[in-house]
C-alpha cells in the first residue's frame, strides 16, 4: 500500500448546471416571446367561407366593439387617424393595410377607416376574417 503524497490536484469546472440554466432560459424566452406578438386587443372577427392568406409586412388597423381604434399597437383617436396612417404609409415600402374590425362594428365606421387609409396613400386594403365554421345542430 502506497500512502504517499497525492499527485497535483486538477480543478474541474462542472458545466452541467450552466447548460441546464441556459436551456431553461432559452425555453422561457421562446415561450414568452410568442405572447408579445399578439396584442391584447379583444375582437371577434367576422367569418368568411372564402378568404386569402396574406403573408407579408402590412400595417394593421384594429377596430374594437367599444369604438376604439388601434394602428399596430398604438391607440388612436379618429381625429388623429389620418396623420398616423400617413406616417405608417411612409414607413412601409408596400402600401398594404389590413383592417381587423370586430363583427359588431358598424359598416359606416369601417368605410370611414378605409376612406381615411386611401387618403393617406394606402393602395391595397384587406379586411381580416376568420374561417367559416358551420354550426352544429
Amino acid at each position: 500500500m502506497d500512502f504517499g503524497a497525492p499527485g497535483p490536484l486538477r480543478p474541474e469546472i462542472n458545466v452541467t448546471p450552466l447548460v441546464d440554466m441556459v436551456l431553461l432560459l432559452l425555453i422561457f424566452f421562446m415561450i414568452s416571446s410568442s405572447f408579445v406578438v399578439q396584442p391584447g386587443i379583444n375582437i371577434k372577427l367576422p367569418q368568411s367561407k372564402t378568404s386569402d392568406n396574406y403573408e407579408g409586412n402590412a400595417t394593421r388597423l384594429t377596430m374594437t366593439a367599444a369604438g376604439l381604434v388601434f394602428v399596430g399597437d398604438e391607440k388612436v383617436e379618429w381625429e388623429g387617424l389620418p396623420k398616423v396612417l400617413a406616417r405608417e404609409r411612409q414607413r412601409s415600402e408596400r402600401a398594404v393595410l389590413v383592417i381587423k374590425a370586430d363583427e359588431s362594428v358598424k359598416h359606416g365606421s369601417v368605410v370611414r377607416a378605409m376612406d381615411t387609409a386611401r387618403q393617406a396613400g394606402f393602395e391595397r386594403i384587406a379586411i381580416a376574417t376568420t374561417p367559416y365554421v358551420p354550426k352544429k345542430d
